[in-house]
């Protein structure tokens, strides 16, 4: 059994999305031209369909995985959490002690991080140092540029 892991409703139907595509768009794509490669004759010589087959095994792996990832799946509902501390699905604005500069950041799941976003992985070293801290808390990150020191001014969902 894969390890569990926490999304968002939005994140859990985008999943869903890709290996419905993954499925129905894909899994027949290849198999069309496996057969197609196989039309052509020795096999033994067919780049094309070693091609094909190394794209299909690829395939049936990335179906399998996203399986085990969708039956280890749960959905965090945000309006059930503890306001108090910065959990998964929080909205923390955090000021550097370094530098006095804030950001404010959303804590999700790994696979729904995006830094454009302001959508940081509750995995990343900010965001571990942040999970379970309260306002007015310091969250000691270890960054490659060294020890940064971040103040939780406010958490909200």
């Amino acid at each position: 059994m894969g390890k569990l892991s926490y999304y968002t409703q939005e994140g859990l139907d985008r999943l869903k999305e890709k290996l419905r595509h993954l499925e129905t768009v894909e899994r027949p794509s290849i198999s069309k031209q496996i057969g197609e490669a196989r039309d052509k004759g020795d096999l033994s010589e067919n780049a094309e369909y070693d091609a094909a087959k190394e794209a299909q095994g690829l395939l049936e792996m990335e179906i399998s995985k996203l399986k085990d990832v969708l039956s280890n799946a749960r959905v965090v509902d945000g309006s059930q959490l503890d306001d108090s501390k910065a959990l998964i699905l929080s909205f923390v604005k955090i000021k550097n002690k370094k530098n006095g500069m804030e950001m404010k950041y959303q804590l999700v799941a790994e696979n729904e991080a995006d830094l454009k976003a302001s959508k940081i992985s509750v995995e990343s070293p900010i965001g571990k140092g942040l999970l379970g801290k309260s306002v007015g808390d310091l969250a000691p990150v270890q960054t490659p540029g060294g020890l940064i020191e971040f103040e939780i001014i406010e958490i909200t969902r």
